[in-house]
């Protein structure tokens, strides 16, 4: 079994604490789902936010949809001009036994944008 991380964004309608989880669970989800991986799979967690999402933690997120036991951190994107705006991001560290080119990457809502190489689902 290999340590493999893996990447994701998607884009929040508004800084608005449902908005938030709401994109975030379906974020998380969709990282372990289109990688033939459970909860179980996890190591831990970064996620961090543009500048301008400040109403809830994308780690709560996690924890509403039963991830409870895994290490969650939480950080602010720097500010760069012409940045994409209410993104949350993620890199998901996770024990998986698919070569590193096999891992699929998550971007969703406006945020697959970001990632025009690679493929949609």
């Amino acid at each position: 079994m290999a340590v493999r991380a893996l990447r994701g964004a998607t884009q929040v309608e508004d800084d608005d604490r449902e908005a938030i989880i709401e994109a975030t669970a379906e974020l998380v989800r969709a990282v372990l789902d289109r990688n033939g991986l459970t909860d179980d799979d996890l190591i831990s967690i970064l996620f961090t936010t543009t500048p301008d999402l400040v109403a809830e933690f994308p780690a709560y997120a996690a924890r509403t949809i039963g991830i409870t036991d895994v290490p969650f951190l939480c950080a602010s994107e720097i500010a760069v001009p012409g940045a994409m705006a209410r993104v949350v991001r993620l890199m998901a560290f996770v024990e998986a036994d698919f070569p590193r080119a096999d891992a699929r990457h998550v971007y969703l809502r406006g945020a697959h944008a970001l990632r025009t190489d690679l493929p949609r689902d």
